[in-house]
């Protein structure tokens, strides 16, 4: 989810991803940043398909350490601007339901923050499954349904499908046949839960409030938003931290 901006300095933010660059947008993409950071050494050395990979900043962290990088997207803005932006990857225009790959073509698929927009969620689970070499790995995240859309029947963000809680992820991916090797959450560390506290309990909630008023953000809120850092969060292990008070999802899976 983004915060509820209208323009970006490279792509349009429709609510769909996230850029980099933007003030108002920086929480969530440090938010997003810090998975890339913490889990592209599972891609060193390896042929990598980051499926769904939007603006590209992720996919292009990861040439850092990967042999190949092929990125995937079904929007062609985001495919012609990837080609421009990011030259290591390697960048296709396809649908995630039916991957333009061919089968065992990879070693790794990178996926974060794109299956709760996705319709057909098992279909494309099984894709990465069929794109896989044996033994390969599947990385995932997700928003964790109990935190992102509380109380609620349909997803707050309206661009979202069906939201997962870590139960349900596990099923989701044990139901087309990997096998879960770990999976993790995203915390707020001290200094965001600090934030918290000086913005009435929830600095999401007083970013969401000010971007749904469609009014200029206070300057304190958008100084400390914009000083967010990938460090500010913690990722923990579910054996760790009780996953259900996670604010998204990781999951590392294994082709067997």
């Amino acid at each position: 989810m983004s915060a509820f901006v209208t323009g970006g300095p490279n792509l349009p933010l429709t609510g769909e991803r996230t850029v980099p660059g933007l003030p108002e947008e920086n929480y969530w993409f440090r938010r997003h940043e810090v998975v890339y950071q913490r889990l592209a050494e599972r891609c060193a050395g390896r042929d990598v398909l980051e499926a769904g990979c939007g603006e590209g900043y992720g996919a292009d962290l990861i040439a850092d350490v990967a042999r190949r990088v092929i990125g995937l997207d079904y929007d062609e803005s985001a495919v012609a601007h990837v080609r421009a932006r990011y030259p290591r990857v390697e960048m296709r225009h396809g649908n995630l339901a039916s991957l333009p790959l061919s089968d065992g073509e990879v070693d790794v698929v990178v996926n974060f923050q794109v299956i709760e927009h996705l319709w057909d969620q098992g279909q494309f689970v099984a894709e990465c499954l069929r794109v896989l070499r044996p033994g390969g790995v599947l990385l995932m995240s997700t928003p964790n349904r109990i935190t992102f859309s509380p109380g609620r029947d349909t997803p707050v963000n309206p661009f979202h499908t069906r939201e997962l809680n870590a139960a349900e992820l596990i099923e989701l991916l044990t139901a087309e046949g990997f096998r879960m090797e770990r999976m993790c959450g995203v915390f707020h560390g001290a200094r965001l839960r600090d934030l918290d506290a000086r913005h009435g309990g929830s600095i999401i909630d007083a970013q969401i409030t000010r971007a749904l008023a469609d009014a200029p953000w206070p300057a304190d809120l958008l100084a400390d938003v914009a000083s967010v850092r990938a460090d500010d969060f913690d990722l923990a292990d579910a054996a760790d931290r009780d996953i259900d008070d996670s604010l998204d999802l990781v999951a590392i899976a294994v082709r067997p």
